[in-house]
């Protein structure tokens, strides 16, 4: 998993890359456009046209009886019947190339959210960095417990520490505030007692960078929706480490919105405007 994983990334880095000093919406509107063109040709292949063309032109034609007999309520009826029953058929055949589409299209949203889902901390803006520990791997006796583990951060200079380490046992996670000093990419080092140092990135700046607020322990579910980072040893004592940053907003045309609703909209504009130089029938 890792593999593809990591391959995913280093491709959407590549895409990405020579749009990290313009708008948001410049980067997720090559996106959209290559996902739509994608989307077209996987629906194409995957999917009846013919019949899909057929169940289309029974829907027009009810459509017309109704404005044609308008006075006769049978006929209506009939032909909103006819309708239901062929937009159910409508689903039916666009089901097959959907199901083909879920997991591709799940793999570019989890990709997409680590690049324009969070906003880079800025020059003199304080936050949270946190680590949680394993249950198996948390003090264990009601002293050690009270006490903490004994873990540490090795920060660059870009960094500033403001607090030293909390421990909330209950919760069974340290938690320092940073302070970010210069824009940069930077890896902050976390040591536990006994062990390798474990890197967790963190960005200063508002490029359009992947940014990872966790890293999380090896697993199935962590790697398809946290991929930005690799997963933790599995020697290691830590279950995640994370870093809090605020969400990121894009500007389509002076609205603010989430740039899930960016990609999605462009990536249906251009998939309607594309498909007749692909011939596909949606």
């Amino acid at each position: 998993m890792e593999l593809i994983v990591g391959a995913l990334r280093a491709l959407f880095d590549g895409i990405l890359l020579p749009f990290r000093g313009m708008p948001a919406l410049v980067g997720l509107a090559v996106v959209s456009l290559l996902t739509a063109i994608g989307m077209l040709l996987v629906f194409k292949a995957t999917s009846n046209q013919k019949k899909i063309g057929e169940v289309k032109r029974r829907i027009y034609a009810g459509l017309f009886e109704i404005r044609l007999f308008n006075d006769d309520a049978r006929a209506i009826f009939r032909a909103q019947a006819e309708i239901l029953i062929n937009n159910l058929k409508y689903v039916g055949l666009s089901l097959v190339p959907m199901l083909w589409m879920i997991v591709p299209i799940l793999l570019v949203l989890t990709q997409l959210q680590f690049h324009y889902g969070y906003r880079g901390l800025e020059p003199g803006q304080k936050t949270v960095f946190k680590v949680v520990m394993k249950k198996e791997k948390a003090p264990q006796t009601a002293l050690a417990r009270e006490k903490g583990p004994s873990v540490t951060l090795e920060l660059p200079e870009g960094l500033k520490l403001e607090t030293p380490g909390v421990w909330i046992p209950s919760k069974g996670e340290i938690a320092w505030r940073l302070a970010a000093v210069d824009p940069g990419d930077y890896i902050v080092n976390v040591k536990v007692e006994g062990e390798a140092p474990v890197a967790k990135r963190v960005h200063v700046g508002d490029s359009i960078v992947r940014r990872s607020p966790s890293r999380l322990e090896a697993g199935f579910k962590n790697q398809l929706f946290y991929p930005a980072e690799p997963p933790l040893p599995k020697s290691s004592s830590l279950a995640g480490v994370y870093v809090d940053y605020d969400d990121a907003e894009v500007n389509l045309f002076g609205w603010k919105t989430l740039w899930m609703v960016v990609f999605f909209i462009l990536s249906i504009v251009f998939g309607f405007a594309l498909k007749g130089a692909f011939k596909v029938d949606l």
